[in-house]
């Protein structure tokens, strides 16, 4: 007898699964060495968080580019779901020196190549905006997955700045972690979408809760598992 897993038993296999874990390996081998990174502790996913990553001038150069392009954000969900994320995005333009210069320093702290890197989106929170509990795992059953899979596949990695301090509202919350972590300015944040073994993690679940009083600007970089176009 060989052994092997009969094919009708066998799991089908998760799309870039095996890079999604490497990555998963490296990145969190190097944040754990890095002292001014810290492990947020909970249980159920890998988060980590670098407090002052961007100085004050930096998040005040990053606030004037979203709000000179901010339209309102899109998402991968139905018109009929259009509340569901009320906030302005911005698309940073990746070819500014400045611009570069933040996605280096990003890509160099999580120690993934510049290529599976988006280019960073601003978003830009007005009281009473939010974006409901999400995942920034890509659907693989969704219309919208083929077209994912030619530009880089999978989301491995996210990594979020904040870029302002809010008088009141606007924390990023973890919903299946019971864990919401307040608007920092020049903090940045950064989770495994996935689990040790490559799968979609349920806990990665998380949400940008209503600003109450005064507005919430971030930069958000997500990773693939392959050149990004």
């Amino acid at each position: 007898m060989s052994g092997k897993v009969p094919p009708r038993t066998r799991k089908a296999p998760i799309a870039d699964q095996g890079t999604i874990a490497r990555a998963g390996i490296a990145v969190r081998a190097r944040l754990d060495a890095d002292p001014s990174v810290y492990r947020v502790p909970v249980e159920k996913a890998e988060l980590f968080a670098a407090v002052d990553f961007l100085s004050p001038a930096e998040c005040v150069r990053l606030i004037a580019m979203i709000d000179q392009a901010a339209r309102p954000s899109p998402t991968f969900e139905n018109e009929e779901n259009q509340q569901y994320r009320t906030s302005y995005s911005a698309d940073i333009d990746r070819s500014d020196s400045f611009v570069q210069m933040i996605e280096r320093r990003m890509c160099d702290l999580l120690g993934l190549g510049e290529s599976w890197g988006e280019t960073i989106q601003g978003q830009r929170y007005m009281p009473g905006q939010e974006f409901k509990g999400h995942y920034d795992w890509f659907n693989t059953q969704a219309s919208y997955w083929p077209t994912e899979v030619k530009r880089g596949g999978q989301r491995c990695w996210t990594a979020m700045i904040y870029l302002n301090d809010v008088e009141e509202g606007g924390d990023t919350h973890f919903t299946r972690l019971g864990i919401s972590v307040p608007p920092q300015a020049g903090m940045l944040l950064a989770w495994n979408n996935a689990l040790p073994d490559g799968t979609q993690n349920p806990d990665a679940m998380h949400a940008g809760y209503p600003v109450i009083c005064g507005t919430k600007y971030i930069v958000t970089k997500w990773f693939r598992t392959r050149k990004w176009s």
